[in-house]
C-alpha cells in the first residue's frame, strides 16, 4: 500500500511494479528527475492481460504513389474568385443583389445551411449572407495545353498550369479562422478535437531517415489558436509536429549543444540517460511515454548534426536560389521556407508543413485588390521555383505538393464597419490544387456556382483531402483507427479520384 501525495487516503500498488521500484532504489529516482524536469511522468500501464491497441508496422499498405508530402498551407482565406476559380459573373452583375441575377439565389440554397455550423447564433451571424455582388479585382486568362483559368496575379504558377489539378468544389462548415484546424484535424471547434493529417502520416508510416524527424513544420503553428493543425492528440507526442527555424545555428529550441558542456561530455550524458531509460523500459514495457521518450532523445541527438545541414543553403546554386526568389525582399521569407521543405524532403523527411505566410495574412476583409496583389506575389515565384526545383531533380514523381487555405471569401461585398472594398470568410466554396506523384496534370475537378457562392453536386468536405494524400503515401484512411478513439465517418473522407492519375 501506499499514500496519495494529497491525502491520506491508501491506494494500491501492483506488486510487479513496488517490487521494481524498490529494486531500481536510486537510479529510478534519477530517471523519475529527468522525465519530471523534461515533463513527462510515467504513463499508466496498462492492467495485465488487457492488451494495448496495435501500433501500423510503418509499412504502406499498398504500392504508394508518393514517398512524401509538401503542405502549403496560407493562413486567412485566400479569394478563390481572385486566385483559382474566376467568375465574370460578378463583374457583369457587379453592385446587385443576389435575387436580381439570372441565377438562383444561393442563399436560398439547401446547400447553405446543410453545410454550415456557426458559432454566433444564426440571428446575429450576418458573415456569408452579404447579398450585393463585388465585382473580381483581377483579370483572368486561360493557360497551359489544359486551358486552365488562372487569374493575373499567378504569372509565375500559371506557367506551371499543365501540371497542377485544382479542385474548385471544396466547403468546410466552420466561418471563423479555427477553419485553419479544421482544415487539418477535421473537425469543427465544437467537437471534439482529432489529431493533424501530418500525424496521421507519422503515425502509419515508418521514417526514411533516422536522423530526422519524420513531420517538420516551418513557419508555424501560426498562432497560439492553432496548435491542433500539427498536433497529435491521443496518438501520442511522438507523432505531433516539428518546428524548425530556418537558423541553421539554432534550428530547433534546446537543439543546441550547450557551450560549456563538451561534445564527450554530452555523449556521456546521452549515454547515462539511455541506460536508465532502457533499464526503466524492462520493468515498464507498456509505459508508453517512455518510449516515446527514448526516441526522443535518440533523435534529439542526431538532429543537432542532420538538422543544421538540411537548413543551410550554402550549397545551392544562385540559380536554384532565385526560382524561390531569395534575391527578393517581397518573396524571400516565402522562398527560404519552400527551399527547406524540398531540402528537408530531399533528405527523407515525409510531411513538412509550410506556412509561407504569418497568421490570418490572406484575411482580406478590406482593401482586397491591394492585400491580394501584394500576397500573390510573394508566394507566386517560390511555390513555382518549388515546383520547377522538384520536377528538375526527378522529386516530384514521389513527393505530392498540396496548396490550400482554410476557406474561399465572400462573393458579396462585406459592409461591417463600413467596408466597401473588401469579402468575408466563405466556407461554402473554394478552391485549392494538388501537384506531383500520383496526380493527373493539368485537371480541374468540380465547380462553384456561377457566382463562386456554393460547391456544386456533393463537393468535397476537407477530410478528402487527407483521405487523397494517404492514399498517395498507400495508406488507407479508414483503417488508422484506435481503440476507444472512433472517428466518424466525416473524418475519414473519401478519395479525391478524379484527380488520381
Amino acid at each position: 500500500m501506499k499514500t496519495s501525495p494529497t491525502d491520506s487516503t491508501p491506494v494500491s500498488l501492483p506488486r510487479r511494479q513496488f517490487l521494481a521500484d524498490l529494486g531500481l532504489g536510486f537510479t529510478g529516482l534519477s530517471l523519475g528527475a529527468m522525465l519530471a524536469r523534461d515533463g513527462v511522468t510515467r504513463a499508466g500501464a496498462a492492467e495485465e492481460g488487457v492488451a494495448k491497441w496495435a501500433v501500423p508496422t510503418g509499412r504502406a499498405q499498398f504500392v504508394p504513389k508518393a514517398k512524401s508530402v509538401i503542405w502549403i498551407f496560407l493562413s486567412g482565406g485566400y479569394s478563390h474568385v481572385e486566385t483559382f476559380d474566376p467568375k465574370p459573373a460578378l463583374t457583369a452583375h457587379a453592385g446587385k443583389t443576389f435575387d436580381k441575377t439570372p441565377f438562383a439565389n444561393p442563399l436560398k440554397s439547401p446547400k447553405h445551411h446543410a453545410r454550415f455550423r456557426s458559432v454566433p447564433a444564426q440571428e446575429v451571424n450576418v458573415r456569408d449572407v452579404y447579398p450585393t455582388i463585388y465585382p473580381m479585382q483581377i483579370g483572368f486568362a486561360k493557360h497551359g495545353q489544359s486551358g486552365v483559368e488562372i487569374t493575373d496575379w499567378w504569372p509565375n504558377l500559371a506557367r506551371c498550369a499543365d501540371d497542377l489539378a485544382f479542385v474548385r468544389n471544396m466547403w468546410t462548415t466552420d466561418n471563423d479562422h479555427f477553419a485553419e484546424n479544421q482544415i487539418h484535424t477535421g473537425r469543427h471547434r465544437l467537437e471534439e478535437q482529432q489529431p493533424s493529417l501530418g500525424a496521421w502520416v507519422h503515425y502509419g508510416l515508418g521514417t526514411l531517415n533516422e536522423n530526422l524527424p519524420k513531420f517538420v513544420v516551418l513557419g508555424g503553428p501560426t498562432n497560439s489558436t492553432t496548435r491542433w493543425s500539427i498536433d497529435s492528440l491521443y496518438l501520442g507526442p511522438q507523432h505531433a509536429g516539428v518546428p524548425l527555424t530556418l537558423d541553421p545555428k539554432n534550428p530547433l529550441p534546446f537543439g543546441q549543444r550547450d557551450a560549456r558542456q563538451s561534445v564527450e561530455e554530452q555523449r556521456a550524458e546521452y549515454g547515462l540517460i539511455d541506460r536508465l531509460n532502457r533499464l526503466a523500459a524492462v520493468e515498464y514495457p507498456q509505459d508508453e511515454a517512455l518510449r516515446a521518450r527514448i526516441k526522443a532523445y535518440e533523435l534529439a541527438y542526431k538532429m543537432q548534426m542532420s538538422v543544421p545541414e538540411a537548413l543551410d543553403f550554402q550549397p545551392e546554386s544562385a540559380e536554384t536560389q532565385q526560382w524561390y526568389g531569395l534575391d527578393q525582399d517581397a518573396t524571400k521569407e516565402a522562398g527560404r521556407r519552400l527551399l527547406a521543405a524540398r531540402r528537408l524532403v530531399e533528405r527523407g523527411v515525409r510531411f513538412v508543413q509550410v506556412y509561407p505566410s504569418g497568421y490570418g495574412t490572406w484575411d482580406s476583409h478590406q482593401k482586397l485588390k491591394m492585400n491580394h496583389e501584394k500576397l500573390c506575389r510573394s508566394v507566386d515565384l517560390p511555390v513555382a521555383g518549388l515546383l520547377r526545383d522538384l520536377k528538375q531533380r526527378g522529386m516530384l514523381e514521389e513527393t505530392v505538393v498540396v496548396f490550400c487555405t482554410e476557406f474561399g471569401r465572400t462573393p458579396g461585398l462585406e459592409v461591417r464597419g463600413g467596408g466597401k472594398d473588401g469579402r468575408d470568410h466563405h466556407p461554402h466554396g473554394f478552391t485549392i490544387w494538388f501537384a506531383g506523384a500520383g496526380i493527373k496534370p493539368g485537371t480541374v475537378h468540380g465547380e462553384t456556382d456561377e457566382l463562386g457562392y456554393h460547391a456544386l453536386g456533393e463537393g468535397h468536405y476537407v477530410t478528402d483531402i487527407h483521405a487523397t494524400v494517404l492514399r498517395l503515401l498507400g495508406l488507407d484512411n479508414r483503417t488508422l483507427e484506435v481503440p476507444g478513439r472512433r472517428r466518424l465517418e466525416i473524418d475519414h473522407g473519401s478519395v479525391i479520384t478524379e484527380i488520381l492519375a
